[in-house]
Formats: C-alpha cells, structure tokens, sequence
C-alpha cells in the first residue's frame, strides 16, 4: 500500500483511531526541535505570532498558520489559509482527520503529533519502550547501568545489541571514557587473540609495529563484545583470565598489563545450548552473565512501532520531512513478523523515503494462514516435495534481503552452512544481486 504523494489540495473527512488522553506536539525547523505543547482539550492554534499557543519561529510558518482541535474523539486540523500551506503525507490539505504519530508540514517547518501519556513508558538514554517486555528490559538495565558489572544481553539479529550497549555505558560513570566494540562473529580466527590483547612488532607475520589490542584501548572506558558465541574455543580460556584478573597479555609479550574496564557482551546464541554442545565454556559463561538481560524482538514490541518509526525518520534528516505512515499501514506492519527486527524496519523506511512509497511486508501468522493455498496435488509426496521447495525458495530469498545479499552473514545467522546455502541459492535460481 504505497503512501500518497500528491500536491493537490484536499480536505480529509473521518476519524482516525482512539485517540490517548494527552496529546503531545513537537514542532521542528531545519531539524532542530523549536517548540513543544502538551494538551487535552480544546483548540490549539500553531503559528510565529507570539499570540498563537504553538510559537514555531520560521520565516516559512504563517503568524497564524493552522489550528488542531480535539472534535468528538478525533484530532482536526485545518489551515487557516496560510502561505506556504500546510501538508499531510504530501498533499496540501484545507482540513482532515490525523492519527497520533502523523507529521504534518507547515511551511517548511514539521509538527509531529504524539502520544503524550508517559504511563508505562521506560527510557534509557535512546531507548523508550511502551511494551511491557522491553520497559521490563530497560527497567533492569537502567538499575544496573551506574554499576560495573558484566552485562549478557540475549537477543536476535538486529534488536539493537549495539544500542543497548552504549546506552549502558552513556548511563555509566565510564560515560567520558572509550567505548569499543569488538565484533567476534568477524574475527578472523588467525587475528582474534591480537584484536582482543595486543600484540607486540614482530610477533607474527605481518606485525610491523606493537599494537594494543581491544582491552587496553577501553581502558578506564566500556569494552563491548557483540555475538560472544562466535569466540573461537581455544581463546575462551584467555578472556576468562583477564575477565578474572582484570589483566592481559599481549601476544608475543612476557609482560601483563592491569586493564579497567567494564566489560558487556552480547549473543544471538542460546549459550546455554552451546555449553552443553561442547562450544561454549559453562565458566565463561558464569562469568559473562554476572546479569542477564534478555531484549524482545520486534514482534513482541509492535506498540514501540510508531517511535521507532519517528526516530528513523528523524535520524533520515530533511529528506524525510513529512514522510507519515497511515493507520492501515500501521496495522500491516505489526502484522509483521519481523525476522529482522529493527534493522529490517530501518532498511523498510530508508527504502521508503528514497522511493516515495511504502510497501507493507507480508504479513503474521493471521494473515499467512488465510493467504495458504490448497496444495496443486494430490499425490502426498510429490505435494510435500513442492511445499518445501517453495518454502526454500521464500526462506532463501528473504534471508537474503535481510542480510543484504551477504551469504557468509546470512548462513551465520541462519545456522546453516555457508557451502549448502550456495547450493539452494543455486539450486532454485536465486539472483543475489538482484535481491
């Protein structure tokens, strides 16, 4: 359902959702925030006279550019025959209907309408959440930020581990020093011990100069250490030790060296499974997971969609100004599943502001089970051969998507090997760059 783009001018009669018992406005110029109301009731008039309720200083925004009112349980607003106009999802509108999370442009300046109530809402740093299994993450993180204890956080691909992790160490009295990421799902195996410790000139081939390794660069600050699952096993012993011993020792070096550092980890693994697999030592574990916290995919936190949509909007900058998504497609897209989570989102609304459009994902299961059609055969084998052909194809080619055409990453993240992904792709014809 593709979003209109239209320069006519229109009015939109009919009301748009239920509404929350406090509505709040966000006023922006040249993308900086200028102006903000709360209000309940009544009428609001937006404009640069110093007259109106909303100020909103730009030279593009009418002394008395539009108004909003609350009419029998729906947000109305109506220009009020301004210069530069007043638009909605890129038609220039006389009066409509809004929905909460709408923006509409005035000028060339943007009104983001809000849901004010904050009732349920838990924030840590760019984390803000409504549902109750994110506020319940977030509430955990926020008590145990200011402290320096070992973090695990458990989450699928593209739930924001990264985010997580530094809004952790913006909340923590390490907030001034490094933050470093390591990336061990990355690492090629030859080079993980001198990434993580250092290693000194000469120490093997290629070393031409002494290096520090990922510890001691975060000295004083925070060391994050995303898809943990992926350390190879024989170095697990060593970052056991300087987890331990709070020191390291870099390869090719005799000497320890006292490292500071607040080390969180995360993995898209069942590290407990891995452990019980031989692949993950049960002691490294113990010690990564001083605290725990677990962080929902998207598809357990639809409510979080309109904010997360704003703040990828917002993050796109002035080429996304006015871009809304409608009610309806609100609804589709928490029909959603999500294999990609937040990353999956942020690829859908980048596309989307750079083509105009918005084509809704497919659906959830609801919607799966009424699109089902009745198998083409008769034959029980050769029917199920098909259905698994078909489920192939579609696994592979979304997988695919997500991951950007990457195939070491997607069979990674897919837990299947690199080598038999290559042969489904081939095996069903699947264009890679064409994806």
């Amino acid at each position: 359902m593709p979003v209109p783009v239209e320069p006519s001018t229109r009015s939109i009669s009919g009301k748009l959702g239920a509404l929350p018992s406090k509505i709040r406005l966000v006023a922006r110029s040249r993308g900086k925030e200028v102006a903000r109301l709360d209000f309940t009731q009544g009428t609001v008039l937006i404009g640069s006279s110093k007259d109106c309720h909303l100020v909103l200083k730009d030279d593009t925004v009418s002394r008395k550019h539009a108004e909003l009112s609350l009419r029998g349980g729906g947000l109305l607003v109506k220009d009020l025959e301004s210069r530069n106009g007043t638009r909605l999802a890129g038609s220039r509108i006389k009066e409509a209907f809004v929905p909460v999370g709408a923006t509409l442009v005035l000028g060339e300046a943007e009104l983001r309408i809000e849901d004010g109530t904050d009732e349920g809402r838990a924030s840590l740093g760019p984390l803000t959440s409504i549902a109750p299994p994110m506020t319940k993450a977030i509430e955990a993180l926020k008590r145990v930020a200011p402290s320096d204890a070992t973090v695990l956080l458990e989450a699928e691909t593209g739930s924001g581990k990264e985010v997580t992790a530094r809004a952790i160490h913006q909340a923590s009295p390490r907030k001034g020093a490094a933050f470093e990421t390591v990336d061990c799902g990355s690492l090629p195996r030859e080079l993980a011990a001198s990434e993580l410790f250092g290693h000194m000139k000469g120490s093997f081939t290629g070393a031409d100069r002494t290096r520090p390794g990922a510890f001691e660069r975060a000295h004083g600050g925070t060391l994050f250490l995303d898809e943990i699952g992926e350390l190879p096993l024989e170095l697990q012993p060593l970052l056991l030790r300087a987890l331990e011993n709070r020191q390291v020792r870099r390869v090719g070096d005799e000497a320890w060296r006292p490292i500071d550092v607040r080390v969180l980890a995360a993995t898209n693994r069942d590290l407990d499974a891995e452990v019980k697999a031989g692949r993950f030592r049960a002691d490294l574990l113990h010690r990564l997971s001083v605290v725990r916290v677990r962080l929902p995919p998207l598809r357990e936190r639809v409510e979080d969609l309109p904010h997360l949509v704003q703040a990828i909007l917002d993050a796109l900058g002035p080429r996304a100004r006015g871009f809304t998504l409608t009610p309806e497609l609100y609804t589709q897209l928490a029909r959603h599943r999500w294999p990609g989570n937040v990353r999956e989102l942020k690829n859908l609304i980048e596309r989307a502001v750079a083509l105009g459009e918005l084509e809704a994902p497919g659906g959830g299961e609801g919607e799966a089970e009424a699109g089902k059609a009745a198998p083409a055969r008769i034959d029980y084998h050769q029917a199920r051969e098909d259905a698994l052909a078909a489920f192939e194809h579609d696994f592979v080619a979304h997988l695919l998507r997500t991951f950007d055409g990457n195939v070491s990453k997607a069979a990674r993240e897919a837990g299947i090997d690199r080598v038999y992904l290559h042969k489904l792709i081939k095996k069903h014809g699947i264009d890679v760059s064409a994806l």
